[in-house]
């Protein structure tokens, strides 16, 4: 065992080397062969490449050496292509804490039987005079950048709750398209966590109706982990044992205090004090070059056009367009 897994109980280390591929022998060489791709991508200023940092991206790809750099790759192009949100990226930024106040989101005390992390949120809570869908996604990166810290966590994951009770057509109104794009990539295709389930309850027609219609811009392995259970709870409870689950969910627990993770962050005042701005993400080649292997610095002259690396994305691109005609 390397000291970068000196976070890990043996169950977890057992099961990041089966479920993941973690091989404490080759841990370093994995790694470093993922930072010597950031060279190919000169377009994207990678403001992080320590090794714990990159150890998050290949966990979340199974060890998969281009698939965790892709991840790497476009988790620093979404905050590159959308600066405003990353401005004030704090639990006291204004917007951002009345959401996490809100339970936007909340964090059960227990983990699941898989020792994941169960995320909540109660939609109906929202407040748009208070605060936009922005300021909600914006909270929920934050907490996943402040929980994926934890390295159990990179390994066993999380599980999603979404209690849609009393979240009216006015509220769904405002989940455009172009928000939806937003969150999708935010959360599914640039964040380096694993995510075991994603579980609506109490959801009315319209947010049915509404997933139809974005599910098949969702990855397979995402729309095989969406459960829409209605009000049929113990389905629910199938997956999620109600002894850990608050009195919303059915559980044997007390109600859920919205301002439960919120106290958490706030009192640790977490933040992201990466500096998200244009200049930020101009990092000279040189610096790049510091950390690279010997190898990749033989093959640091012929920098592979970015375009060739994003080509397996124009699929994905073209199948979008018409979802983002609707907005």
């Amino acid at each position: 065992m390397t000291h970068l897994q000196a976070g890990l109980s043996p169950e977890t280390l057992e099961k990041a080397r089966l479920e993941l591929n973690e091989n404490p022998d080759t841990l370093h060489q994995d790694i470093q062969e993922v930072r010597d791709m950031v060279i190919t991508r000169p377009d994207i200023g990678f403001l992080r490449t320590d090794d714990a940092f990159i150890l998050r991206f290949l966990r979340a790809r199974k060890f998969h050496h281009f698939e965790a750099f892709r991840l790497l790759a476009q988790y620093f192009e979404y905050r590159q292509q959308n600066l405003d949100m990353f401005k004030s990226f704090k639990a006291t930024d204004p917007g951002i804490k009345q959401a996490l106040k809100d339970g936007f989101p909340g964090g059960l005390a227990n983990l699941d039987h898989y020792g994941r992390k169960i995320l909540v949120l109660f939609a109906a809570n929202w407040d748009q005079s208070r605060y936009t869908l922005v300021d909600i996604l914006r909270a929920i990166l934050l907490s996943l950048e402040a929980m994926i810290e934890d390295p159990e966590l990179q390994v066993n994951g999380f599980v999603l709750i979404i209690d849609w009770s009393n979240f009216t057509f006015k509220q769904a109104s405002k989940l455009t398209p172009s928000m939806l794009r937003l969150a999708i990539e935010g959360l599914q295709d640039s964040f380096p966590a694993r995510f075991g389930g994603i579980h609506f309850v109490n959801q009315p027609w319209y947010i049915h109706a509404l997933y139809t219609v974005i599910r098949p811009f969702l990855k397979e392995k995402t729309r095989k982990r969406i459960f829409l259970h209605g009000n049929n709870l113990n389905s629910l409870h199938q997956l999620i044992h109600p002894e850990i689950l608050p009195s919303e969910f059915g559980g044997m627990l007390p109600p859920y205090d919205m301002g439960t993770w919120a106290r958490t962050l706030l009192d640790h005042e977490y933040d992201d004090d990466t500096e998200y701005s244009v200049d930020s993400y101009s990092m000279p080649v040189k610096e790049v070059e510091k950390e690279l292997s010997p190898k990749s610095m033989k093959r640091s002259q012929s920098v592979v056009d970015p375009t060739v690396l994003k080509r397996m994305d124009k699929n994905e691109e073209e199948n979008m367009q018409p979802l983002l005609s609707l907005d």
